[in-house]
């Protein structure tokens, strides 16, 4: 076999990473097609199939999993040589990030492990607020990065879409009742947790409940909850269904406390992303961004 285009496995990267060709091709700016055809080109160099492929996405096969670990160890060879070049040394001052609740809490913290796991101990200051107030911060210059959730946007902000998220409709495993339901109609016969007047969150779900049933539909909740973390644990309590980020619920999930309703007919996708003022971002931080674009965090 001949030796492997390094940009080819750098594109096979991205793609197992985030399990979606379109996801990438924003990621790598390329072209959906151009994204497909250097996979194809890879998997026939190296003479076997590396993704399955479905409706949902791409997943990797075993051979597939094997050569992703070794595209991670050439992506971090490859960045600490470009670091070096950079011409100023890593680590030596604070990176300010602001983060909006969700990012904070599932996004950022597994960003900066890796980041210092690589660059040594690079002290980092996460700063938490809503989306809007994060927008002000990198505005007016309180913060040199941010990283949001939702669709807000400020004309002074540069918004760069990062992580796909799916706000989830999530009950108590042990709620019989709310076993049966599998279409967004059915969320009428049940308590509906939402977030408190004014959230984004909030503002998405009723949306899209009113892009499905109609707005005359969409019940008005009388269980309304401040952050994320109490919405799951009401909705682990038993006190009715909530939507939450999919990022938010993985070890609920996982410990059999929550479970994921499968509505057919409803997905809700917004985007995670990096705010930034105009401009190019210097020092640590953007020494951080650059690294975080090249190793997004698997998607739950």
């Amino acid at each position: 076999m001949a030796r492997l285009d390094p940009r080819k496995l750098e594109t096979f990267r991205v793609v197992a990473q985030t399990r979606k060709i379109s996801a990438a091709a924003k990621l790598l700016h390329l072209s959906q097609p151009a994204v497909t055809a250097q996979i194809r080109a890879l998997e026939e160099e190296c003479g076997r199939a590396l993704l399955l492929r479905s409706s949902k996405g791409v997943t990797p096969t075993d051979w597939g999993l094997r050569l992703l670990e070794a595209a991670k160890q050439v992506h971090e060879v490859l960045g600490e040589v470009e670091t070096a070049f950079q011409g100023e040394p890593a680590g030596g001052e604070e990176v300010v990030l602001g983060a909006s609740m969700t990012t904070a809490a599932y996004v950022a913290p597994p960003l900066v492990a890796g980041y210092r796991a690589i660059h040594g101990r690079v002290p980092f200051r996460v700063q938490v607020s809503n989306t809007a107030r994060v927008l002000e911060w990198v505005a007016e210059g309180r913060v040199p990065l941010g990283i949001v959730e939702g669709r807000m946007r400020s004309a002074r902000v540069h918004l760069e879409r990062y992580l796909e998220d799916e706000l989830v409709a999530v009950a108590a495993s042990a709620a019989r009742e709310l076993c049966g339901i599998s279409r967004a109609a059915d969320l009428a016969k049940v308590p509906l947790l939402l977030r408190e007047p004014g959230s984004n969150t909030r503002a998405v779900v009723e949306e899209s409940l009113a892009r499905v049933l109609g707005t005359k539909q969409v019940r008005r909740s009388e269980l309304l909850f401040g952050s994320n973390q109490s919405m799951k644990m009401a909705a682990v309590a038993g006190l009715g269904v909530a939507f939450v980020s999919r990022w938010s619920v993985q070890l609920e999930v996982a410990a059999g406390t929550l479970r994921v309703l499968p509505l057919r007919d409803l997905r809700i996708v917004r985007a995670f992303s990096w705010a930034t003022p105009s401009g190019q971002l210097h020092g640590d931080a953007g020494r951080f961004l650059a690294w975080a674009r090249r190793n997004p965090p698997a998607r739950p």
